[in-house]
């Protein structure tokens, strides 16, 4: 049995290949309305920044705080993501299409004097559509394009609410041990003006669309996520992940980030931080 088969024997982590995830081969197609793994589902009871946003701006003025909270730079950082197929094979026989929800919560678990609040939580519901290649490239080959509806919102009170809509494209590149998926995307405005947005630049920083590289060696996984905006070399953000096994299926978890919007409501608040704690499931 290799690491790519979807099988568990209570002592080894076994993990299933980007395309059984995403069961692009027929010979993997689950059916429909099955819950199933999506992103990475972590728990990392302490994450340290650099810099902490105390009092979070937006480049609408109704939507900037007016005075500082006192976070703590330490703080809990937890992801959960699922998604199920709601159609398969369509389009020739081959496409599938799933909903998705990813939510990420970030808690001022060790400060006590502003009781250990949540400061912040996004919500992330996707409908997504994948279909399978198999064309030669590089001396790999394209495994997969796809689109997607994504909102993201931190369900926030005025002033701090965020959200963004957009269309995110992807193309998937494997070869050997690595897969390569580029996400770029566009944003689908709000409203008839800035008065109607909450994060009018976050384009601007955050950026266009996004990077991400997988690297498996054995039963570790390596993988980062790069955003840019492709108008400016001083923005974006890059976030590195190490995994590794423990025991059975849980497995220890080293995450790092540099840059713009590792939360929404930081989107254009630039910090580095670094955590460590488990994850439950590889990417």
């Amino acid at each position: 049995m290799t690491y790519g088969q979807a099988a568990f024997n209570g002592k080894d982590i076994i993990y299933q290949t980007y395309s059984q995830r995403w069961e692009l081969d027929s010979i993997d197609k689950m059916g429909t309305f099955r819950l199933a793994l999506y992103k990475s589902n972590y728990f990392t009871p302490t994450r340290v920044t650099n810099n902490v946003n105390k009092m979070p701006q937006s480049e609408n003025p109704l939507y900037s705080a007016t005075e500082p909270v006192n976070y703590d730079d330490v703080e809990l950082e937890f992801q959960f993501s699922l998604k199920s197929k709601v159609l398969q094979s369509i389009i020739n026989g081959k496409g599938d299409l799933w909903i998705a929800y990813t939510q990420v919560a970030h808690g001022q678990i060790y400060n006590a004097d502003l009781s250990r609040v949540f400061r912040e939580i996004n919500y992330e519901p996707e409908l997504i559509f994948k279909y399978p290649l198999k064309a030669n490239f590089f001396n790999g080959y394209l495994e997969s394009i796809g689109v997607a509806f994504n909102h993201q919102s931190n369900g926030g009170n005025f002033p701090l609410s965020r959200s963004w809509s957009r269309i995110i494209f992807d193309v998937t590149y494997k070869k050997d041990n690595w897969v390569i998926s580029l996400r770029p995307w566009v944003r689908i405005n709000e409203g008839d003006g800035i008065e109607d947005d909450e994060n009018p630049a976050i384009t601007s920083y955050i950026g266009d669309g996004e990077l991400n590289v997988f690297y498996t060696y054995k039963r570790q996984q390596f993988y980062s996520v790069i955003t840019h905006p492709f108008t400016r070399l001083d923005r974006g953000s890059i976030q590195l992940n190490y995994i590794f096994p423990i025991k059975g299926l849980l497995r220890g978890h080293v995450q790092a980030f540099s840059g713009y919007g590792e939360t929404l409501i930081d989107y254009n608040y630039n910090q580095t931080t670094v955590g460590v704690g488990v994850s439950f499931t590889n990417w």
